[in-house]
């Protein structure tokens, strides 16, 4: 696959922003003092495994994460701008001219001799019917209509800690579609190097609380967060 996931900015310290931040409702102090002093990786650890077992989230809208994303498809990003507590901003096929058939190939197409050149034939179709729109005098607007839903795309995104928590639930589930999923895997990784307490244990509910809550399970859960950051989706 050609997804490619940059973190680009954070929070600074958005474990410690994150636990401070719940200190608040229980202290007489002041904010600063309790987010600039607080005392040790060990007691943030449990607050904020205390704060993900009482299901008091508020405190995880304070650290956000933008991440740059290339190579998905257009289906897999009608699916993220589901989640709506987010920030988007996605290259325009209004102002950009589309160039070569670039396109997201699914697993199952590629894995198919003849169902990869009924696919490829599709798309470079496509593109050759829109390079044609373009020389009529069409505006890239009006042209890019004729272009599949898979053409590769490039965005950037934020998203704060609960949200992001949110979107692993849902998009890490192996009843997922395949694209977004392994999207989703590659931020977690991105997310878990800068704020390791803070998604400790993320994802789906078969791996947080250790059994499915989806109404119809997939039947084949994950056992553990190594087993789901380290599976590849065919």
């Amino acid at each position: 696959m050609s997804i490619h996931v940059v973190l680009l900015a954070h929070t600074p310290s958005p474990d410690m922003v994150v636990a401070g931040s719940a200190r608040i409702c229980y202290s007489e102090c002041s904010a600063v003092e309790l987010i600039d002093g607080f005392p040790d990786r060990t007691r943030a650890v449990r607050l904020v495994d205390s704060l993900l077992q009482s299901g008091h989230m508020s405190p995880f809208e304070h650290a956000n994460f933008t991440f740059a994303v290339d190579g998905i498809s257009r289906v897999c990003s009608h699916q993220l701008v589901r989640h709506r507590i987010a920030s988007f901003s996605q290259q325009s096929q209004r102002y950009v001219k589309m160039s070569d058939a670039a396109v997201v190939v699914p697993p199952s197409v590629a894995s198919s001799e003849e169902a990869s050149s009924v696919f490829r034939g599709a798309v470079e179709e496509g593109y050759r019917r829109y390079e044609r729109l373009l020389e009529l005098g069409i505006s890239r607007e009006d042209a890019r209509y004729v272009l599949p839903h898979g053409w590769e795309t490039k965005l950037v995104m934020t998203m704060n800690a609960r949200e992001l928590h949110h979107f692993f639930t849902l998009r890490l589930c192996h009843r997922a579609q395949w694209e977004i999923r392994h999207l989703a895997r590659e931020m977690l990784r991105c997310v878990r190097t800068v704020a390791p307490i803070l998604f400790t244990l993320a994802g789906p509910s078969c791996v947080v609380d250790g059994a499915c809550r989806e109404r119809h399970s997939c039947g084949h859960p994950f056992g553990s967060m190594e087993e789901l950051l380290e599976h590849e989706d065919a």
